[in-house]
C-alpha cells in the first residue's frame, strides 16, 4: 500500500490506483468538478495511476491549469463532433483563431460559413458524445510516425510542426476513431466537458465556455467588436504572408528569411503607428490617453507615437500617470494589507485633473515626478505650457477610465488601447494564449530591470491578471483606436532570453509547473538572434538595447 497525503490527511491506496478513482472519493467535498491532479508538485492527468507515496492536490477549472484543461478538452470534443457531422475532409479546414470573451472563435480555411443547421447538428453530436462518457485516449508515437499520421489525415499544419520537433515522441489524443494533437493535458473522458454552447459570429462561430471565475455557468456572450477586428486583422495578415502557425514560421526561418520577416513586421507596425498619429492630427485633440495590460509595450509605443506626431508637425509631451501616485502612506491597501498600486485610488486624481485643465487653458504648470524609492511625489522644476502645436501623450493603466480624467471632456481626449495579441497558432487547433506572450515578455523585463527571477514574476502573475480584469479590460471598448503590439517573430527571439530564467525555477516550488509549461511551449520555436531587431522596436522594451533608454 502507498501513502497519499491530501489536504493534510494521509490515506493508503494500492499501487496502480487511478487518480480519477481517488478524486471520486473527494469530489463531494469540492464545489467544482475535479479535472486534473498535482502529484508531488507535478501535474498529471486523472487517468494516470498511483506509483509512489505522494502528496496530492486536485485542480478544478478555478485553477489555471484545470481551466486550460477544460477548454482544451471542450475544443477536442468539438473537433470530434464536427468530424462526425461534416466529414473528415472538412475537419482539416477548421481554424481556431483566437479567444473571444470566455469563448473561442473558429473559422474555416476556405471561408465557407457555418449555419444554424450545421451548428445545431454539431452541438447535438457533442451532447451525445458527452453523455456516452467516451474515453479520451493518449498514446505516445514516434515523431516520424506522427508526421505520417497527420499527413494522412490532411492535417498538414501538424505535420509541419513535428518536422521541427527535437523530441523523438509525440502524444496523440483520440476520441474513438478521431486523432488529434493538443499542447497540454486532457480530461479522462468526454463526460467531463459538461457545459458549452455554440453560436454563429461574423464569418465563423464561437465555442462558448464558462469563465474561470464561475465554471458552472456560461456568461452572456458580449464580444468586443473592436477587439475582434484587430485580432481578425492579424489572422488575415498571417494568411497573406504565409505565416499563420509555428510550422510555417519555422519553415521561413529555416529557409533564411529571418531578416525579411523582422523588417516586414516592424514596417507594418510603423505604418500602423503613423496612421494613428495622422488620425490624432485630424481630430485636433490635445490629449492622447494610452492604456493597456501589463507588458503590452505601452512606454515604447508612446515614444514611437510621439515621433510620428512630431513628424506631423506637432510637439508631443509625454506624461506618466504613475507620477501622480499618492504618497505611499496615503495609498489604499488590498485585502491582504499590501499597498494596492493597481487601484485607481492610488492616484491623486484631483491634482491630475487640475493640472490637465490648467494646461488646456494655456497656463504654466509644474509637473510632478514620483520617487518610487522614497514613496513620495516630488517637484523638480519641470514646467510645461502648451502652445498651438503641443499635445500631451499620457500613458497609464487607468487612462481609458473616465474616473481618472473626469474633468476633461470626451472630445478633448484621443484614447488608445494597446495589447500584445499573439498572432500565431501552434497549429490549426492549438491557439497560443495572448497572456503567455505577455508573461514571457514580463519575465524577461523583470529579470533585466528589476532583478526579479522568473519564479517571482510567475507567482505574482495571477494578481496582475486580476488587476487587468478589474481596471483595464472593462474600458477597452471606449478606445478610439486599438493597437496590436505583438510581433509574429518575437517568441523566437524571446526564447533565448526566457529559457535560462525558466530553467532556474526550482522543481520543488509551486511555480515550477508553469515554468515547465512555458519551456515546452518555447521548444516549438526555432530560436533566432536579436541582432537584427531594430533599436526602436517594441521588443527592445523587454530585451534591452533600445534607443529609448528603457
Amino acid at each position: 500500500m502507498l501513502k497519499v497525503k491530501i489536504d493534510g490527511a494521509v490515506r493508503e491506496y494500492a499501487y496502480g490506483t487511478p487518480y480519477h478513482a481517488i478524486a471520486e472519493e473527494f469530489q463531494k467535498d469540492v464545489d467544482d468538478d475535479i479535472l486534473l491532479v498535482s502529484v508531488n508538485g507535478r501535474l498529471r492527468e486523472l487517468d494516470k495511476v498511483l506509483m509512489e507515496d505522494a502528496e496530492v492536490r486536485f485542480l478544478t477549472a478555478r485553477d489555471k491549469a484545470g481551466y486550460m484543461t477544460y477548454r482544451r478538452s471542450a475544443l477536442f470534443l468539438l473537433m470530434k463532433a464536427y468530424y462526425d457531422v461534416a466529414g473528415k475532409e472538412d475537419i482539416s479546414r477548421l481554424h481556431v483563431c483566437f479567444s473571444l470573451g470566455s469563448g473561442i472563435y473558429i473559422e474555416t480555411r476556405d471561408g465557407a460559413q457555418a449555419d444554424e443547421q450545421l451548428l445545431g447538428r454539431v452541438k447535438a453530436r457533442m451532447l451525445e458524445l458527452r453523455d456516452k462518457r467516451i474515453s479520451i485516449h493518449k498514446r505516445s508515437v514516434n515523431t516520424d510516425d506522427a508526421v505520417e499520421l497527420f499527413t494522412k489525415h490532411h492535417m498538414y499544419d501538424k505535420a509541419r510542426l513535428f518536422s521541427f520537433r527535437r523530441s523523438s515522441k509525440v502524444n496523440v489524443y483520440s476520441i474513438e476513431n478521431f486523432d488529434d494533437y493538443y499542447y497540454g493535458y486532457m480530461v479522462p473522458d468526454t463526460g467531463y466537458v459538461k457545459i458549452f454552447d455554440l453560436a454563429l459570429y461574423d464569418k465563423g462561430f464561437v465555442l462558448l465556455l464558462p469563465a474561470r471565475s464561475d465554471p458552472e455557468t456560461i456568461p452572456p456572450f458580449t464580444a468586443s467588436r473592436k477587439l475582434f477586428e484587430i485580432q481578425h486583422e492579424a489572422v488575415v495578415h498571417g494568411e497573406r504572408t504565409g505565416i499563420f502557425d509555428v510550422g510555417t514560421f519555422n519553415t521561413q526561418i529555416a529557409h533564411g528569411r529571418t531578416e525579411d520577416i523582422i523588417l516586414m513586421q516592424e514596417a507594418l507596425q510603423e505604418k500602423q503607428i503613423g496612421d494613428i498619429a495622422a488620425r490624432i492630427v485630424d481630430t485636433g485633440r490635445k490629449i492622447v490617453m494610452i492604456a493597456g495590460p501589463s507588458s503590452s509595450g505601452k512606454t515604447t509605443f508612446s515614444h514611437r507615437l510621439s515621433i510620428q506626431l512630431a513628424a506631423n508637425g506637432l510637439r508631443p509631451h509625454p506624461i506618466g500617470v504613475d507620477d501622480y501616485f499618492l504618497n505611499r502612506e496615503d495609498s489604499p491597501r488590498d485585502e491582504n494589507g499590501n499597498y494596492d498600486y493597481e487601484s485607481i485610488d492610488c492616484l491623486d486624481r484631483k491634482q491630475f485633473n487640475a493640472d490637465m485643465q490648467a494646461l488646456l487653458a494655456g497656463e504654466r504648470v509644474e509637473l510632478p515626478h514620483y520617487n518610487f524609492v522614497a514613496g513620495k511625489r516630488e517637484y523638480r522644476g519641470d514646467f510645461l505650457k502648451l502652445g498651438e502645436g503641443d499635445v500631451l501623450v499620457i500613458e497609464g493603466i487607468h487612462c481609458l477610465n473616465d474616473k481618472l480624467s473626469y474633468a476633461l471632456r470626451p472630445d478633448e481626449k484621443f484614447r488608445i488601447y494597446i495589447s500584445a495579441l499573439t498572432q500565431l497558432n501552434i497549429d490549426e487547433h492549438n491557439r497560443i494564449p495572448t497572456t503567455d506572450g505577455r508573461l514571457i515578455r514580463r519575465i524577461i523585463r523583470d529579470a533585466r530591470t528589476r532583478g526579479n527571477d522568473a519564479r517571482c514574476t510567475i507567482r505574482m502573475w495571477d494578481s496582475v491578471r486580476r488587476g487587468e480584469e478589474k481596471n483595464i479590460f472593462p474600458f477597452q471598448d471606449s478606445a478610439d483606436v486599438m493597437f496590436n503590439s505583438a510581433l509574429v517573430y518575437e517568441l523566437a527571439v524571446l526564447k533565448q532570453f526566457a529559457e535560462p530564467l525558466l530553467y532556474s525555477v526550482p522543481r520543488d516550488c509551486p511555480e515550477y509547473p508553469e515554468a515547465k509549461r512555458l519551456l515546452k511551449f518555447l521548444d516549438y520555436f526555432l530560436g533566432i538572434t536579436s541582432e537584427n531587431v531594430p533599436q526602436n522596436s517594441l521588443l527592445r522594451e523587454f530585451i534591452g538595447g533600445g534607443c529609448f533608454g528603457l
